[in-house]
C-alpha cells in the first residue's frame, strides 16, 4: 500500500523536465492569449483557466498517481516561478518582455475603443471592473489601465461629476444667501 502512494514510475529528472516545459509554455501561452486571461474578467475565462490546470496536470507528472509523483512536480514549479521571478526582477527589460505594457483603455474619460477591441474588452466589463473600485459609473474615471497582471487601474476625474455638482448647488446657495441678505438691508433701511 505504501509503495503505491510513493514509488514513482517515471524517473525523477523526467518529470522536474515537464513541469518545466509545461510551465514555460503556460508563460508563453498566457502571453500570447493576452491580459483579459489574468485578469479573470467572466466566468468563460475562469473556467478556461480551470480547465487549462486539469488538461496539463498529467504532463507534468505523466501517468503517476504517487504523491512523491505530485509533490516533485509542485516543487519544481514553485522553483521555477520563484526563479523566474528572481530573474525578471533583476532584468526589467525581460520583464517588459514577458508581462508586456500597460494598455489605456480610458482617457481624459473618454474611451479607447480600439485598446479595448484590442485587449477584448468589453464597456461592461470595464464598467463592472470600476464600480468593483468604488467609481459609480464611467463617468467619473479619468483614466482606465489594464495591467501587464490583468488589473484595471481607474484614476478618478478631479473633481468627480458628482462633486462637481455640489460645489455649484453650493455656489448658487451662497450667491442667493448673498442677494437675500442684500435685500433684507434695503427693506431695514426703509
Amino acid at each position: 500500500m505504501w509503495t503505491d502512494m510513493f514509488d514513482l514510475d517515471l524517473p525523477v529528472w523526467e518529470k522536474i523536465i515537464r513541469a518545466i516545459i509545461i510551465y514555460l509554455f503556460l508563460i508563453l501561452g498566457f502571453r500570447l492569449a493576452g491580459k483579459r486571461e489574468l485578469a479573470q474578467l467572466n466566468a468563460m475565462d475562469l473556467v478556461v483557466l480551470l480547465l487549462i490546470s486539469n488538461t496539463v496536470q498529467n504532463s507534468i507528472i505523466g501517468n503517476d498517481n504517487t504523491v512523491t509523483g505530485g509533490v516533485i512536480g509542485a516543487t519544481t514549479l514553485l522553483i521555477a516561478n520563484y526563479l523566474t521571478v528572481r530573474f525578471l526582477f533583476a532584468h526589467p527589460k525581460f520583464d517588459r518582455l514577458i508581462e508586456g505594457s500597460p494598455t489605456v483603455l480610458m482617457a481624459e474619460g473618454h474611451l479607447n475603443r480600439e485598446a479595448m477591441q484590442k485587449e477584448l474588452v468589453t464597456r461592461t466589463e470595464l464598467q463592472v471592473a470600476a464600480h468593483r473600485q468604488g467609481f459609480g459609473s464611467l463617468g467619473e474615471v479619468e483614466q482606465a489601465v489594464l495591467e501587464p497582471s490583468g488589473v484595471i487601474s481607474f484614476i478618478g476625474k478631479d473633481p468627480t461629476p458628482t462633486e462637481a455638482l455640489r460645489e455649484e448647488i453650493v455656489a448658487r446657495l451662497d450667491e442667493l444667501t448673498r442677494q437675500l441678505d442684500q435685500l433684507r438691508t434695503l427693506v431695514e433701511r426703509r
